[in-house]
């Protein structure tokens, strides 16, 4: 069998989860990555408010990751709630990649090397399918909803600002 392209992925299959990768071109001078993935997908009729970023963020005892619309700012206050704590902030980015063992723009919350508390924004159940990232700039994973939110173990609630 050959081995999957991203722990994203590995952790897909090894779960027995229904996805599809899709790939779009990343222009590598791009840092809007979010912004990029909705202007590539759009060609195949993905929406924007259907693709989703991982935002990885500090609570008082260590880290998680809010999953949220592109379109969408996420609302901390909201994340800290829904996970149980007083506060969050945002992660710092070189601790975000360590955790998780991906590059910012490519940070999936599938398949992370350490798995923390997630919360998914419950708009993601409006969809038959969303995407996020599979784990590398340019690629990105559909799958439903409910097998996302399985998947990574995360509770859902109303995060964006």
């Amino acid at each position: 069998m050959a081995r999957a392209a991203t722990p994203a992925i590995a952790a897909l299959v090894a779960a027995g989860i229904d996805h599809e990768v899709v790939q779009y071109h990343h222009d590598p001078r791009n840092e809007s990555f979010g912004a990029e993935a909705v202007a590539e997908l759009a060609a195949a009729g993905v929406i924007a408010e259907q693709v989703f970023k991982t935002l990885v963020i500090a609570l008082p005892k260590g880290l998680a990751v809010a999953v949220v619309p592109v379109p969408a700012k996420l609302s901390l206050k909201a994340a800290a709630a829904a996970l149980g704590v007083p506060k969050a902030e945002m992660a710092d980015p070189a601790a975000a990649q360590r955790s998780s063992g991906y590059v910012l723009g490519g940070i999936s919350p599938l398949g992370q090397r350490k798995p923390l508390p997630t919360v998914v924004d419950a708009s993601a159940l409006n969809f038959e399918r969303v995407l996020c990232s599979a784990g590398k700039r340019g690629w990105d994973v559909s799958l439903a909803p409910a097998d996302l939110i399985r998947a990574t173990d995360a509770v859902t609630a109303d995060i964006t600002a």
